[in-house]
């Protein structure tokens, strides 16, 4: 697996698809980031904070801002993603459809740059989360879809006549394979549910009372009756292990008999009777409890106001609190965690308190500023010359770069169709012509002829394809471009490796090489 071409505590201040494409592919363990909404505003940061300057449009223009460039890409290499942009862009607009265009393109170096047992977290609204999901479904594979997380992010204002008020946000939640990392990520319990639940005090705290017994009988001792109560028909006695750290086990603990150890267990007073009642319980204390397992439903976290202390005034900040539950859960110490959209740097303040390794990229030129004043803040970070050695520094030890890596895993396309070995290009960087220019200059050169089976066609019946698809290291040079009818091109689209795709050609009276289909004839 390739290693990171970049540095631990990195800051890149550049159109953040510049930067993707440059990463190696499969080095990122997590992305977690909350990019534009497409909700039609423009935000900018509080005047007088340490985000001055910060603002951007979420406005979206398919004429304006999608580049001839991304939507050749897509189209040629990721028809199924293209089918969903064309088809949002039908259905909801034109504004929608460059959204979801600029983001795709995006979203494929992301897949392409997390290990295959990387997860993503994309932070999103109402507004585009629908389409963001079949995107994303289209990209990551709907089988790798996990979650779609609601954050009810605000209480309810004053409502409107004409619809519930807006409260929550969207977090969309995928793994790139099967076998990902997830830790379980434990809160704590609701007041409310402690002071129900946990009733009962003792020297040790307040505790619930627990069953002792499970579903299934035995015919070893945890079916019999132990201090003249009989188990319940159907059950056995269950020993819990989950005790308060001060009881000690004892060393003979797994050669006792179940009523040995239920003895053990009361003469330690971690059994409770009942005054009425004849089954025993167990006694489980909350200072024993994990809390409660985090769900799709967070309502705990309160967006940030105005008189938070962690806010740094940028427009749409989200709460460290919130990112560090994500984070936790899928990834684990030293992990690399990386967010395209860093803004304010939720995400890498987030990574670093949690021991994660960290990269973000925005294009605003002052996020490097706000991360380092958001860690000292935190009192991760110090001016240099500072003793203390579990703070990081503000020079030699964070990266900041306005220019895109280079590649040291070979270059390879975010998700190859073929694996193939071929003769490697001179040069790697493609050719600065759309889809349109490079079939008006193979129609100068060649003429309006099909490349495979040499028939002559007006144009407009010639369609522009790879001579090998997706050619590791050039696949959108026009030197691996053709013009092919659309028989010739629907065959060569099933092609799978290349012994295939020669003996099925020379049944046709045609032969193909490392650089082209050839006609024979």
């Amino acid at each position: 697996m390739a290693q990171p071409n970049w540095a631990n505590r990195t800051l890149f201040h550049r159109d953040n698809l510049d930067i993707l494409r440059s990463m190696n592919s499969c080095t990122v363990d997590l992305i977690a980031t909350d990019p534009p909404f497409n909700k039609n505003k423009d935000f900018h940061a509080t005047p007088d904070s340490i985000s001055k300057g910060a603002s951007f449009q979420d406005r979206w223009s398919w004429d304006k801002d999608v580049h001839e460039e991304w939507v050749d890409k897509i189209t040629d290499d990721f028809p199924d993603v293209m089918n969903v942009i064309q088809g949002s862009r039908s259905s909801y607009g034109d504004d929608m459809g460059a959204f979801l265009c600029f983001m795709g393109v995006r979203l494929l170096e992301m897949h392409r740059i997390l290990k295959p047992t990387g997860s993503i977290y994309l932070h999103c609204d109402p507004t585009a989360s629908h389409y963001l999901k079949e995107l994303m479904d289209s990209i990551f594979g709907r089988d790798n879809f996990r979650n779609e997380i609601v954050w009810k992010r605000a209480t309810a204002k004053k409502g409107s006549t004409k619809k519930f008020g807006a409260v929550h946000d969207i977090i969309l939640y995928y793994t790139k394979g099967p076998n990902t990392v997830f830790n379980t990520v434990y809160l704590k319990h609701n007041p409310d549910y402690v002071a129900r639940a946990y009733r009962h005090k003792d020297s040790r705290g307040v505790f619930r009372v627990g069953d002792l017994t499970a579903a299934g009988g035995t015919l070893g001792t945890s079916s019999k009756s132990w201090r003249g109560v009989k188990v319940p028909s159907g059950k056995h006695w269950a020993v819990p292990t989950n005790w308060p750290k001060d009881i000690p086990q004892p060393s003979d603990w797994a050669n006792l008999t179940t009523q040995s150890k239920l003895d053990y267990m009361d003469s330690v007073g971690l059994i409770y009777w009942p005054p009425r009642g004849k089954i025993p319980c167990f006694k489980r204390y909350l200072s024993t409890s994990k809390g409660a397992a985090m769900t799709d439903l967070i309502t705990d976290i309160s967006q940030l106001e105005g008189s938070d202390k962690e806010k740094v005034g940028y427009p749409t900040q989200k709460p460290l609190i919130l990112y560090e539950r994500l984070i936790k859960a899928s990834s684990n110490e030293c992990d690399i965690v990386l967010d395209p959209f860093c803004g304010c740097a939720t995400t890498c303040v987030a990574a670093e308190k949690l021991n994660r390794q960290w990269v973000g990229i925005d294009i605003w030129d002052k996020a490097h500023k706000v991360v380092i004043e958001r860690l000292k803040k935190e009192g991760y970070l110090a001016d240099t010359g500072t003793e203390r050695a579990d703070l990081i520094y503000t020079k030699g030890m964070i990266t900041y770069s306005k220019k895109p890596l280079k590649r040291t895993d070979g270059g390879s396309e975010a998700v190859p169709f073929l694996e193939i070995k071929m003769k490697e290009f001179d040069d790697r960087i493609q050719d600065p012509y759309s889809n349109t220019k490079k079939k008006e200059l193979l129609l100068e050169r060649d003429g309006p002829v099909c490349q495979g089976c040499g028939i002559g066609l007006h144009a407009r019946y010639l369609e522009l394809d790879h001579k090998l698809p997706r050619v590791d290291g050039g696949s959108n040079l026009l030197r691996n471009r053709i013009l092919l009818c659309g028989p010739c091109n629907k065959l060569k689209r099933h092609l799978y490796t290349i012994s295939w795709l020669r003996k099925e050609n020379k049944k046709l009276g045609y032969m193909i090489d490392e650089n082209a289909l050839v006609s024979l004839k």
